[in-house]
């Protein structure tokens, strides 16, 4: 019997700026106060995009490799 090779590939995570994770927040909040009050519906959508920005910087941070100086 052969040997199955591994249908999930290691995947690869590329380090993000800290400006990222920035924008991730100040877009969350802004959403929050100004738009959601306006209309709820594109204030939620923003929120969530907003969300898995800071989602995708938090993984960046935990799991890209170092960069050597």
């Amino acid at each position: 019997m052969a040997k199955k090779k591994s249908l999930r590939k290691k995947m690869k995570f590329a380090p993000l700026k800290g400006s990222f994770m920035v924008f991730a927040i100040l877009g969350f909040l802004i959403s929050g106060y100004i738009v959601f009050p306006e209309s709820s519906n594109f204030g939620i959508a923003l929120m969530l995009v907003f969300a898995a920005m800071f989602i995708a910087s938090l993984v960046s941070m935990t799991k890209a490799p170092g960069i050597e100086v």
